[in-house]
């Protein structure tokens, strides 16, 4: 078994990620549907409505994406794309690239280091790694932690970036971790197509599994691709 199931197993029986899924299944079905069309609505728009260049962007958290056997695919290499072009347009203060990996190969955190290098990234840049995390919320825990924010104390300013798909997701674990944040999209637009309606489709079940039950302070979410 993978270390990646492994944990997607381990968070799928956790009780307090399943109670958060009764609660927005109850929800979804004494709506008719409706809550769920209305997070698919939110998704939709942040996914469009996001920038490709960041207004502060003091400090960038580039979320990796899972990459078996360090294949990066068309999502991880559009992000990376998009951190060189902020980083030529305004390089960021700090750089800090998030993802782990199964054992024995590179994390998705060193990998984003290689392949935005390879990409021709200022070399004086400082990049701070974020290796142990195996999801979104993980990604963005341990990056508090990494800045040296307290569980008390605001966290910096940051710019989410990452697929469009997945922005709505990153901002809604920043919010409720205190994040002062922004987003930056990877794609210069949302790319039409079945494969996006299937990822925003995915991704508003999730939103809409985790923001109703509100777990973050108990525990991981179920897992989902990043």
């Amino acid at each position: 078994m993978s270390s990646r199931t492994a944990h997607r197993l381990s968070i799928a029986v956790d009780r307090d990620v399943l109670h958060a899924g009764v609660v927005a299944l109850s929800a979804c079905v004494l709506s008719a549907g409706l809550v769920y069309v209305g997070y698919l609505v939110h998704v939709w728009r942040v996914a469009r409505r996001a920038p490709c260049a960041p207004a502060h962007g003091e400090c960038v958290l580039l979320f990796g994406k899972n990459a078996p056997g360090g294949r990066i695919d068309a999502d991880f290499a559009a992000r990376l794309d998009r951190a060189i072009a902020v980083a030529q347009a305004h390089p960021p203060q700090r750089f800090v690239l998030l993802g782990g990996g199964a054992r024995d190969e590179l994390t998705e955190a060193e990998l984003a280091r290689e392949q935005l290098l390879a990409r021709g990234l200022d070399r004086a840049l400082p990049l701070q790694l974020e290796s142990r995390s195996r999801d979104t919320l993980q990604n963005l825990r341990n990056a508090r932690a990494l800045l040296g924010a307290l569980p008390a104390s605001p966290a910096p300013r940051v710019t989410l970036l990452s697929s469009r798909y997945h922005l709505a997701r990153c901002a809604l674990f920043a919010r409720q971790l205190g994040f002062d944040w922004e987003l930056c999209a990877a794609e210069p637009r949302l790319p039409a197509g079945l494969q996006t309606a299937w990822r925003l489709a995915g991704e508003a079940a999730y939103v809409c599994w985790i923001d109703p039950g509100d777990t973050l302070g108990a525990a991981d979410p179920p897992p989902a691709d990043a």
